[in-house]
């Protein structure tokens, strides 16, 4: 019985591959093709990848920052594969160009990527690179960028959006601001370690053992000590530092000032009222000062004895100085 079968299901099988369509074959043909370029595409894609990260893996454990070109700009960041996150600092720090902020926040970025580098945390999901102008103008023009420092975020897909450049005319160029704003494009978290400085800590020692030297050499006069000019010259000091921003400074560390690196351009005062430069401070600290100065020298002016001409000559003099440097201030400040 067994016997018998087995010619008949041969027959069965070859009566169904007569009736298969022999247009299907090339069809069939051309599908494995395809599936077998798909499939060495993606490997061929795999190998890049693992070409490009084990490529900056190398550069990471030479520097913590590496500088880029036109070339390896395109390559590394602008070319997929991708699975990776680059915080890129665009910058100019050739002497020609004379840009300080950008020394300044090299220093900050410098400090930002070393606490990243040498962290436990620390993988190949993100890594720090660097665009000078004088070697990557190219790029400059690509983006169409005119100003230095500019912190850029390339994600591992897509384009960057608005966020993924940072806000450094408003926040400032600090390391822990930068690297806030890294966990919140990336959702990779950097504790900041900044080398020991002790300079605050020398200066702070200078000054007790300067106070404390000189009340040395007076204990046998402190009447110093009560003069209401004296302190109060110290408080007028305070309060300018305070009402110019001093302490917004070293919060958010803006720039001094900003330099365009195209046409050499130096702005003093910020286009956003959001904003600030060291400068700017410094401006609004002088102009504060030579407010007070003019209200007191108005009121010496109107009480003091003498000629009632030369007092009143001598009251609209300092109260038209007065209204000036009022005017100007509210000018710089709007």
């Amino acid at each position: 019985m067994g016997a018998r079968g087995a010619p008949s299901r041969r027959r069965q099988a070859g009566r169904r591959l007569r009736y298969l369509p022999t247009g299907s074959f090339p069809f069939l043909l051309l599908l494995l093709l395809l599936c077998i370029q798909l499939g060495g595409g993606q490997k061929k894609k795999e190998n890049l990848l693992a070409e490009k990260v084990e490529q900056l893996m190398e550069w990471s454990s030479r520097r913590s920052i590496f500088r880029m070109n036109g070339d390896k700009f395109r390559k590394f960041i602008k070319a997929p594969p991708r699975n990776y996150s680059m915080i890129v600092m665009f910058t100019a720090l050739q002497p020609q160009r004379q840009c300080s902020v950008c020394r300044q926040a090299n220093e900050e970025y410098q400090i930002l990527a070393n606490s990243w580098r040498y962290s436990s945390a620390f993988c190949n999901k993100l890594f720090f690179s660097m665009v000078d102008y004088d070697e990557g103008t190219d790029v400059f023009q690509q983006l169409n960028m005119n100003s230095a420092p500019t912190f850029m975020h390339f994600p591992p897909k897509g384009r960057p959006k608005r966020a993924d450049t940072f806000d450094l005319q408003r926040i400032g160029f600090a390391a822990e601001q930068l690297a806030k704003w890294i966990a919140d494009r990336t959702d990779v978290h950097i504790r900041v370690f900044r080398p020991p400085n002790y300079s605050g800590t020398i200066a702070l020692a200078l000054l007790v053992s300067l106070v404390g030297g000189l009340l040395y050499l007076r204990r046998n006069n402190l009447e110093f000590i009560y003069n209401k000019t004296g302190w109060a010259m110290v408080s007028l000091c305070i309060v300018f530092a305070m009402t110019s921003g001093q302490m917004w400074n070293h919060i958010r560390g803006p720039p001094y000032a900003h330099k365009n690196p195209h046409n050499g351009q130096v702005s003093y005062i910020h286009g956003s009222s959001q904003a600030q430069f060291v400068a700017e401070s410094h401006i609004i600290l002088v102009l504060n000062a030579a407010i007070t100065m003019g209200m007191v020298l108005l009121n010496e002016a109107a009480t003091s004895k003498g000629d009632v001409g030369k007092r009143r000559s001598k009251s609209l003099f300092f109260l038209l100085f007065f209204a000036f440097l009022n005017s100007l201030k509210t000018k710089i400040c709007v």
